[in-house]
């Protein structure tokens, strides 16, 4: 899941300011399960601004839409009548949400209102943490399922460096060491033994970092 914060309010009214219509475009997929930009959030979030530019005395429509992903063609191809009727659009879509609304509609601005995190998981209501950078070239099954490329503060390969104490990351001690739960985990899978296997210098030329990819498939119909 791509996990989202929502930006705070006054970043989002200095985008605003000077638009008179604006559609806030919510997302009911990944932003909805973390809370930050789902149809409540949408609601909530056009409430405030409709109350902050009443009270300054400006006149102002903010009309709300939420589609199932702003991710897809299809589901962006159902709000295209809508689109064009307003000044501005503020997405409550991850990053990728935000670009692609941007995209496909090129004639109105186009205005993030969350912070994109990182790829995670749900650990309790209200709490979201790190899991997976997307780095194109997936090691777990030799890390018993669990990613030291996002989980160790040092990215490292084979690990625990010499700071780890107790199972804890020496930056803070709040923080699960990585590869002790790495060891932890090959342990109680009888695999301890693939603890000792070094694990080479890794490929970064499919990371993320070395600019944008693409994933096709023939077989995929549309």
């Amino acid at each position: 899941m791509i996990v989202a914060d929502k930006k705070p309010i006054e970043e989002i009214i200095e985008d605003l300011k000077n638009y008179s219509k604006i559609l806030i475009l919510g997302c009911n997929e990944c932003v909805t399960v973390c809370e930050a930009g789902g149809k409540k959030e949408v609601g909530i979030l056009a409430s405030a601004l409709r109350m902050y530019f009443l009270n300054k005395g400006k006149e102002i429509k903010i009309d709300e839409i939420t589609p199932e992903r702003q991710c897809d063609h299809e589901y962006l191809e159902e709000i295209r009548d809508s689109v064009d009727k307003y000044d501005a659009v503020l997405s409550l879509a991850c990053g990728v949400g935000v670009q692609f609304v941007a995209e496909k509609y090129q004639s109105v601005p186009v205005h993030p209102g969350v912070n994109t995190c990182f790829l995670g998981v749900t650990e309790k209501r209200g709490l979201w943490t790190e899991r997976c950078q997307a780095c194109g070239k997936c090691m777990l099954s030799k890390t018993a399922g669990i990613c030291p490329v996002s989980r160790c503060a040092k990215r490292l390969l084979n690990g625990p460096c010499g700071g780890s104490t107790k199972g804890k990351c020496e930056i803070s001690k709040d923080l699960d060491c990585a590869w002790q739960l790495i060891v932890d985990r090959l342990k109680a899978l009888g695999r301890i033994d693939d603890f000792e296997i070094i694990i080479p210098l890794k490929d970064w030329s499919a990371d993320r970092a070395g600019g944008p990819r693409k994933v096709a498939r023939e077989d995929v119909q549309l």
